[in-house]
């Protein structure tokens, strides 16, 4: 089952408007806000059960079929070291092309589609730089501080609760 939402849509404000911006999904895991590039995003699910995979990575919720094709489930919380996610009917997939993979992202709710200055976009702690660091930028918005995901690391290593903590220190 598909489901449809109806997302507000923010943008910054400056005085001279700027050409380049990133348009960004923004969605919730507990209380901490995350993003990624609306390009990456090919669908949003509500949370259907999936089909654990043996001796699979702590972060692979599992597989699921949508429409033909079977995409692997990656727990965003268990990736982040926030356990695992108890998952129901509030919550939910977002299908995202990472490479050239296509895969589903369990997260608690989605937020919001941000438009966001380049310039906007702070770097990461330098902590947050090594291989396996999940977070590839940070944004303020409103009172809120928005990692953007490297979507190819959360896939790829899970991440650890150790870099996301150094995040938001920032």
């Amino acid at each position: 089952m598909t489901m449809t939402l109806q997302l507000g849509e923010k943008h910054f404000s400056s005085a001279q408007p700027e050409a380049a911006a990133r348009r960004i999904v923004t969605f919730k895991v507990g209380d901490r806000t995350f993003g990624i590039d609306v390009g990456m995003v090919r669908e949003i699910k509500g949370w259907q059960a999936t089909t654990p995979l043996p001796h699979a990575a702590p972060h692979v919720r599992g597989v699921l079929n949508l429409r033909g094709v079977i995409l692997a489930v990656y727990d965003l919380r268990t990736a982040i070291g926030m356990g695992v996610t108890d998952a129901s009917a509030t919550h939910v997939i977002v299908v995202v092309d990472v490479e050239d993979k296509t895969a589903g992202l369990l997260v608690d709710s989605v937020s919001d589609i941000v438009d966001v200055p380049v310039s906007a976009v702070r770097p990461a702690p330098d902590l947050e730089r090594d291989e396996h660091g999940l977070i590839e930028g940070l944004v303020l918005l409103d009172s809120d501080i928005v990692a953007l995901l490297d979507l190819a690391a959360v896939i790829r290593d899970g991440g650890g609760e150790a870099q996301l903590k150094t995040s938001r220190a920032a």
